[in-house]
């Protein structure tokens, strides 16, 4: 037997306004997050060819010596710091605060081993470009196939 339940605007008003409290504070708490560069990952560009990987990532203002870069277990990952620029005190009071400060973090797991006494690190206006030669147990090789006849003659 099917229950008939009465039809009521206020209920589903009710869970209407729950699931876009959920949503706000989702909001909320990831933007909490991004303002003190907590929780931003960095954008990576990654190529590959035979012999390495290289990958770039823009950290615009960041101090080299605050730039962290290991390869551990297959995983490379780079944390950066950027302190917060203030400019107010003597009469003067910031109207708009956009620019990214605090950490900024980021782990990727490289499918290759990497020879990690020839990595190659550099940062040059606000780019860090990292080569990562793959060692050689990993790169490609050729494999000569032997016919029958060159076996058994």
């Amino acid at each position: 037997m099917a229950n008939i339940r009465r039809w009521s605007p206020f209920r589903d008003m009710m869970a209407m306004q729950s699931a876009m409290d959920r949503v706000f504070d989702e909001m909320r708490n990831r933007w909490e997050d991004s303002e003190s560069g907590w929780g931003y990952n960095l954008a990576l560009d990654i190529d590959e060819d035979n012999d390495a990987y290289l990958v770039t990532t823009d950290l615009p203002g960041v101090n080299p010596d605050d730039i962290d870069v290991r390869f551990e277990n297959g995983v490379l990952t780079i944390n950066a710091e950027v302190d917060e620029r203030t400019t107010e005190g003597d009469g003067s009071k910031s109207l708009v605060r956009e620019r990214r400060w605090g950490r900024f973090s980021r782990s990727i797991r490289l499918p290759q081993n990497i020879n990690v006494e020839n990595v190659n690190a550099t940062y040059k206006n606000g780019v860090l470009t990292l080569s990562l030669p793959k060692s050689e147990e990993s790169k490609p090789r050729q494999i000569e196939v032997k016919s029958v006849k060159q076996l058994e003659g």
